[in-house]
């Protein structure tokens, strides 16, 4: 398993020291139909800032649905990208982007490589094993490289405990391909989420989950700064 640290709807990885979020879907306030401003922009801004200055990552990995539109990426929604890109290049962060399914345009608002997966390096001072390849994909299409553990969203998991919905990761030990798997919540929070609660394997979009009931949901409580660990779903759904 390799050591992760989980935080605001990300994970930082310190083997590679790497910051990994995934479905920022920038633009998604404007595809709504609600009249006032929903503050996406200030919002994703000012928590990846936050997240930048706390673990002071080499890479920021954005791993797929950066963008919401599939056929369009309208001024406002390029100044909000350059804005995130700013905040790692003004901290000698080097952003990585990752294609999501969303992703038909990204290429037109950013002019860097962009990566259909990302496999982790360690970088100079980064602690850990040598032998945990971890690999970045947005999750909606089987990956073609080999990794101990893939570090994936496109799902946008939440759980409800005690009439409370939070958005969740979800860890699955040794169940893709005999290695790990470890799914993002959503990045932004105007993006959906969708309830893990009573779901089955058959019910995950992305072909990673193979074992939904292997599946550990863990919660990051901001109050705590800690990560609050369930059992498997499988054993879970019983008591939810």
């Amino acid at each position: 398993m390799p050591d992760f640290v989980l935080a605001d709807r990300a994970v930082f990885l310190p083997a590679s020291k790497t910051l990994v979020v995934a479905d920022l879907h920038v633009g998604r306030d404007e595809a709504s139909e609600v009249e006032f401003p929903l503050g996406e922009r200030a919002d994703l801004r000012e928590r990846f800032a936050a997240l930048l200055d706390r673990f002071s990552p080499a890479e920021a990995v954005f791993a797929g649905d950066v963008l919401h539109s599939f056929s369009r990426a309208s001024a406002a929604t390029t100044e909000s990208l350059d804005e995130l890109v700013t905040a790692c290049r003004d901290r000698g962060v080097r952003p990585v982007l990752v294609v999501g399914n969303h992703d038909t345009m990204l290429d037109s608002v950013w002019d860097g490589t962009l990566y259909d997966e990302y496999l982790l390096g360690r970088k100079a001072g980064g602690d850990g094993d040598d032998s945990d390849r971890i690999l970045v994909c947005h999750g909606h299409a089987e990956p073609d490289g080999d990794a101990d553990c893939y570090v994936v969203g496109h799902d946008h998991p939440t759980i409800t405990i005690e009439g409370q919905r939070r958005p969740c990761f979800l860890y699955g030990p040794k169940t893709y391909r005999d290695s790990d798997v470890l799914m993002l919540p959503a990045f932004s929070c105007l993006a959906p989420g969708v309830e893990i609660n009573g779901m089955r394997t058959r019910d995950f979009q992305s072909p990673l989950v193979t074992d939904a009931d292997a599946l550990r949901p863990l919660v990051y409580d901001e109050p705590g700064d800690e990560a609050l660990r369930f059992p498997p779903l499988g054993k879970l759904r019983r008591l939810l």
